[in-house]
């Protein structure tokens, strides 16, 4: 049975209805879209953060679009993402399982191998084995092929290989190489007579770099960032060739938005399921002149300007294909805000009041709060009553929560971190999960209702050219954040008992069985 058949004939309101649609569906008559199962677009931004939209407190900076699904949806206090850094965080979110666990889940190069193991229960093959059309537009940063990828050939394993029946993305991130759209196996607009090269380890001979050509570059480094030159931007790694599938980094999200739109308008008489991970607010920030000078904040406020619209049009082509009302619809950012990371841009110089992880301590890379809890907003008006929820609730539990909602069932085994939080994503419940495990700064952290728990750890407080505080420390921390939300009064020294207790806990969270990729 499928699960449209499955998911309502066990809903009591449903039961008798269904009986006739059942009847419908045999002799070959359409389900209405308001009676099927519900579609999934899960909206991901890059590097947002909890202070960065008009529902969670900022002024600065306009998001009418993120706005209104807050105000028609369920806005999260406590939604986190599983880590403080962008390939962990999409690794946990599509497994189920922490990426600390998993060596080589790092933040990876453009050119590494995949890193989800294909035949392991994802998010996207949970959905297409529910019988959704499912699939992927943006950014991706979870690696691609096996051992050195051939840019000019089929390029497998990837998307297709882990559940997506459609896939448009970019190999890793707009800062490194290969700077080339991917549909499906093969790179966007190649000419075979242009092949393309890349290498993370030196440059190619004769082409200029960010480094020795800087009279070159339209948008300058302030920290690394100096290596191959693209659309005037130089990147992390090297690259030659394929001049005719470059991408325009102003065009991105027109491109992006356009191959999400043209995903759901395709597959919009069938139940599916759409990760649209955007690119925006992550470097380099470089917006359709459209946003240009939208806000005073420069390039980083007009990309989130630039994001907002493209939530926007998601929620319009739902709207004009009477696809919303019964659409689940999932904001939320793979890790807190950083402000300078990497670029001159006036990011640092033009923030003034506005604050990126609002009361949050921290940001990017960080062990404190600013670096995974993050905007987290779920709206299905035809389920989900309008409101804010306290409960704690991760990404991480994407995979069970919408498990259960399809009726299926995840091997733990396969996802060990993945709890079902249903309940509380549908704002049935107060209450998500009585713990989040927090990865940045090099290591972990464990929030366990109110208390939060830094482990020592050596390494760096602050990385100083992202301005970041890391949360390592020689000595424990412990904070209350029901009045300490900035945790900034270490109780560690005056509770050494509650310290012992969460340090106890995480190393029982640490040591739990772990999966094979």
């Amino acid at each position: 049975m499928s699960f449209r058949h499955r998911y309502w004939f066990t809903t009591s309101r449903w039961s008798i209805p269904f009986l006739c649609l059942l009847s419908l569906v045999t002799t070959g008559s359409i389900i209405r879209a308001e009676d099927r199962a519900p579609n999934i677009v899960l909206i991901y931004a890059d590097d947002l953060g909890y202070g960065d939209v008009g529902a969670y407190g900022a002024t600065r900076i306009a998001t009418p679009n993120m706005d209104r699904l807050a105000r028609e949806g369920l806005r999260f206090t406590n939604g986190y993402s599983p880590a403080a850094t962008c390939t962990p965080s999409r690794y946990a979110l599509l497994t189920g399982e922490y990426a600390w666990r998993v060596k080589g889940t790092g933040v990876l190069p453009g050119d590494a191998s995949l890193i989800i193991r294909p035949g392991r229960t994802t998010l996207a093959s949970m959905f297409h084995q529910a019988g959704y059309r499912t699939g992927v537009v943006g950014k991706w940063h979870l690696g691609l092929g096996d051992k050195k990828i051939d840019w000019n050939g089929e390029i497998k394993p990837g998307p297709l290989d882990i559940g997506f029946d459609e896939s448009f993305i970019m190999a890793a991130t707009g800062d490194r190489v290969p700077c080339v759209y991917v549909r499906d196996r093969q790179v966007v607009g190649l000419d075979p007579t242009d092949p393309i090269e890349v290498s993370y380890i030196k440059p190619f001979p004769g082409l200029p770099t960010g480094k020795a050509n800087p009279e070159l570059l339209k948008v300058h480094p302030s920290h690394g960032h100096d290596m191959a030159i693209v659309n005037g931007i130089s990147r992390i790694g090297y690259m030659r060739g394929g001049q005719s599938a470059l991408w325009k980094d102003e065009e991105m999200a027109d491109v992006f938005t356009t191959q999400a739109v043209h995903f759901i308008e395709k597959n919009h008489r069938s139940p599916f399921f759409l990760y649209f991970a955007l690119h925006d607010p992550h470097v380099p920030r470089v917006p359709h002149h459209r946003f240009v000078g939208k806000t005073e904040l420069g390039p980083r406020g007009d990309a989130i300007v630039q994001a907002d619209w493209c939530v926007g049009e998601i929620i319009s082509t739902l709207e004009r294909l009477k696809l919303l009302e019964n659409t689940l619809v999932i904001l939320t950012s793979d890790n807190g805000p950083v402000v300078d990371d990497g670029y001159q841009d006036d990011a640092v110089k033009r923030l003034g009041d506005h604050r990126p992880t609002g009361p949050l301590r921290g940001n990017k890379y960080s062990k404190f709060e600013g670096g995974t809890r993050v905007p987290f907003i779920v709206r299905w008006t035809h389920r989900i009553k309008p409101g804010i929820s306290a409960a704690l609730v991760s990404q991480v539990d994407f995979l069970s929560s919408l498990a259960a909602l399809t009726h299926q069932t995840i091997d733990q085994r396969q996802s060990p971190d993945s709890e079902n939080i249903l309940p509380a994503l549908l704002g049935d419940s107060a209450t998500g999960r009585d713990h989040i495990v927090e990865q940045g700064g090099g290591g972990l952290a464990l929030r366990v209702g109110d208390w939060k728990f830094i482990e020592a750890a050596a390494g760096p407080k602050l990385i100083i050219q992202t301005n970041t505080e890391t949360g390592n420390d020689s000595v424990p921390q412990l904070y209350d954040l029901s009045v300490d939300l900035a945790e900034r009064n270490n109780l560690a020294k005056d509770m050494p008992e509650k310290v012992r207790e969460m340090k106890r806990r995480l190393e029982e969270i640490r040591s739990q069985r772990k999966t094979t990729r």
